[in-house]
């Protein structure tokens, strides 16, 4: 498969629109959710590194997900590496966000693809490198879609705008999270 060509098993057998997800099910989550919606679902990943830079990511029993950096950090570029890792869960939780909405609200999408591409100053090379004060990680991203259905523009904007305000891994970059890290 070239690249940034997507698989034509997701399409439909005419290939005239996006593969629509479940309506049915997709319900049936929505029930669920209104049903408990302070229900907590912990996802788990173990990550085990193989050497350099490159690591395996246990997930459900996925084959491994890998993650490396580029030769020029260090890496074997087999892999994103943590941050690109990152965006793409960012640019896949908002794929999944829109398509489901568009099925929730009766439009049929034709074609989803998102850019993104984030700005970040990696010169503390993971504290070991200018620790001076700083903002570490993402500073900004940017997310243009190119998305063909059959919703005005202006019904495309709030779909966009309601996904950015529900999806996940978006309010993982935009609020604060607590995070533990210790020994095992």
């Amino acid at each position: 498969m070239e690249p940034n060509t997507a698989p034509t098993a997701c399409l439909t057998p005419d290939e005239d629109y996006l593969a629509p997800i479940d309506k049915d099910g997709l319900a049936k989550l929505i029930e669920n959710g209104k049903a408990n919606p302070q229900a907590i679902k912990t996802l788990k990943c173990k990550t085990i590194a193989e050497g350099r830079f490159r690591h395996l990511n246990m997930i459900r029993d996925l084959e491994p997900y890998i993650v490396d950096e580029p030769p020029a950090l260090l890496g074997d570029d087999t892999a994103p590496n943590p941050s690109e890792a990152a965006m793409a869960a960012l640019g896949s939780c908002i794929a999944v966000g829109i398509h489901a909405n568009a099925v929730a609200r009766g439009i049929t999408i034709k074609k989803l693809e998102l850019d993104l591409e984030g700005d970040l100053n990696i010169t503390a090379v993971w504290g070991t490198g200018d620790v001076s004060e700083k903002p570490v990680g993402f500073t900004d991203l940017r997310i243009k879609v190119d998305l063909e259905c059959d919703a005005s523009d202006e019904d495309k904007t709030a779909l966009l705008d309601h996904v950015k305000m529900w999806s996940p891994v978006a309010n993982t970059y935009t609020r604060p999270v607590n995070l533990e890290l210790g020994l095992k």
